[in-house]
């Protein structure tokens, strides 16, 4: 970066010094609240409305607020490169001081820039005020300066805050210059509505306030921050002096490239620095395009790889430097991070990039390997790719299962029988006409046929129909497991039927031809046997049951008394059997 021409021996001999008031102790003392660089008394910026701003800047600047630029990624850039700059300045009486500072080029602002609450994660909430050494080494900052205002009483964060995508603190349309990243890499500085820092179709992923507009499009806009940031303090003088004070500084800007300018100058407020229009030309001078000042004060703390580069800490106490000062939010440039920094639970960060497990793509891992389409109807996109459907197989499940098989994956095997078809999906039969059962094992039972057995037969006299069509032409031979008797009624009333009709047409056909006699004698045959074999059956079974009662002697009961009376000599009284108690009773009385 260029720098203002000054004599080689003065600088050899300023950097000595400087070098040797950077050296490291272990104890670092704190500064206390005295050297507050302040542009208000109470509040941190003036509460009028939007229009107002719009109202009060350049009419070639129209409606616009601020100003968009697209970030740089140079993803083989170095993260950050930051240089020692030491320049004369001329304060208005013509006096020159040196003074000296630090200038950061951040190449892939994006990814590596973050504002960090103080200390930790919730630290705005909690009104933490920290060192910027120790906020800095929660994140691991290659470089770090503080950031946004805060109220010295109370540790509260001013402005709005936004730190790696959570709104941190909504400031509800204070009107402060501000500094951005939004979520596709955009950088936005200058002066926004509460619904610019909610919008959500783009949001910010790093907002900060600061204050005064240092440089806009490349031309010092300080005058309009003036008259667009200030509010009733501008009578009293206390924002002018705000602005025109020497002081420590620290801002921040982008060049053409888009690449993020951090700056950093040191000083004690009122003795040594640089007042806020000779940072504005400092910056111009170096191809800056947009700017906007933040913190300062005592508390212009730089932190370079971990370490406290602003202040000497065993000097501090010189009338000449201060103590670092606890403060609120930081600016952070850290080492590349993957968006979003988990690679959304898919992959791994790699400087920056992120490495994506199988089965997952895209910049953040955020994407199936294979899309929706792809698995066409029948299957959905996983890590592992399609994930089918059951009864489809294929790379993109566009094939149903091959014959005899079904199922997740198509690899369990059908068990349907007899023609059955097997769904693909849960493996049942589908029978053909004339069978049924879980497997289409079973056959249609007597008198039923079709599809599932659920049609009735219609034939005459109980005849057989044919399982799967239902015609009645079926033969006593066509048939298995069936009743005799059943079969024996229909065959003889076939028989009689065939008959009758050949004595309607006898006239014609006088008698039967040797091949009807020949049929019909069989069937009386058959007819004859099985009622013999029936007869002979029952007949046995009869004479089964008289022998069965033979084996007993049979005497009715009344010719048993009138023996036994006789065998006594004794007359038997009409009615009374062997063993009358009546009378027993009345022959042993007399």
């Amino acid at each position: 970066m260029a720098t203002s021409p000054v004599n080689f021996d003065r600088i050899s001999l300023f950097l000595i010094c400087l070098g040797v008031c950077l050296s490291q102790c272990e104890d670092i003392r704190h500064s206390l609240d005295d050297d507050l660089l302040l542009p208000y008394t109470k509040s941190h910026g003036p509460s009028h409305s939007h229009r107002h701003v719009r109202d009060c800047q350049p009419i070639s600047n129209g409606n616009v607020t601020h100003e968009n630029w697209a970030a740089s990624r140079h993803s083989n850039s170095p993260v950050v490169e930051s240089k020692i700059f030491i320049s004369d300045i001329s304060d208005d009486s013509g006096f020159q001081k040196w003074v000296s500072g630090h200038i950061t080029v951040v190449h892939d602002p994006l990814r590596t820039v973050s504002v960090l609450e103080p200390g930790t994660p919730g630290g705005c909430e909690q009104n933490y005020r920290k060192l910027v050494e120790l906020t800095a080494k929660t994140r691991k900052c290659l470089v770090a300066q503080n950031g946004g205002y805060f109220n010295t009483i109370t540790g509260q964060c001013l402005g709005n805050v936004v730190s790696d995508g959570k709104l941190v603190r909504n400031s509800g349309g204070i009107q402060n210059a501000q500094f951005g990243i939004r979520k596709d890499g955009t950088l936005v500085f200058g002066y926004l509505s509460e619904d610019d820092v909610l919008d959500q179709v783009n949001p910010f992923v790093q907002l900060i306030s600061g204050v005064v507009w240092l440089l806009r499009a490349g031309e010092i806009y300080i005058n309009e921050s003036i008259q667009a940031e200030c509010d009733k303090t501008q009578e009293t003088g206390t924002f002018q002096s705000f602005v025109d004070v020497l002081s420590a500084r620290t801002a921040v800007g982008h060049d053409a490239e888009g690449r993020l300018i951090l700056f950093h100058v040191d000083g004690q407020t009122k003795i040594r620095g640089m007042n806020l229009r000779q940072v504005a030309k400092f910056l111009k001078e170096q191809g800056v395009i947009n700017a906007i000042n933040l913190d300062g004060g005592g508390s212009a703390t730089y932190i370079l790889n971990g370490s406290l580069a602003s202040y000497p800490s065993d000097h501090c106490q010189d009338p000449m430097w201060r103590c670092p000062r606890a403060v609120s939010t930081v600016l952070c440039v850290h080492e590349r991070l993957c968006q979003p920094e988990d690679c959304s639970g898919h992959g791994r960060c790699v400087d920056g990039q992120c490495v994506c497990q199988q089965g997952w793509r895209g910049p953040g891992c955020a994407n199936l390997t294979c899309q929706p389409p792809e698995c066409g109807e029948h299957g959905i996109c996983t890590e592992n790719g399609c994930a089918c459907d059951a009864g489809w197989m294929g790379v993109n499940c566009s094939r149903e299962c091959a014959a005899g098989f079904y199922g997740d994956g198509c690899n369990q095997t059908c068990t349907c029988t007899n023609g059955g078809l097997c769904d693909p999906v849960h493996g049942h039969c589908i029978c053909p006409a004339g069978f049924r059962g879980d497997s289409c094992e079973q056959e249609c039972p007597i008198g039923f046929y079709g599809l599932n057995c659920e049609q009735l037969c219609q034939c005459h006299d109980m005849c057989l129909c044919d399982t799967v069509t239902g015609n009645c032409n079926a033969t006593f031979q066509e048939v298995r497991n069936i009743s005799l008797h059943k079969a024996d009624h229909c065959l003889v009333t076939e028989m009689w039927r065939e008959w009758r009709k050949e004595e309607e047409t006898r006239t014609t056909r006088p008698y039967l031809s040797e091949q009807s006699w020949l049929v019909v004698c069989t069937l009386l045959a058959t007819s004859l046997l099985a009622s013999l074999t029936s007869n002979l059956i029952q007949t046995c079974r009869k004479c089964k049951a008289r022998r069965q009662r033979q084996e007993y002697s049979y005497v009715p009961l009344g010719e048993i008394n009138g023996a036994a009376e006789r065998g006594r000599g004794q007359r038997t009284k009409p009615g009374k059997g062997l063993f009358q108690q009546e009378d027993s009773e009345s022959q042993d009385s007399s």
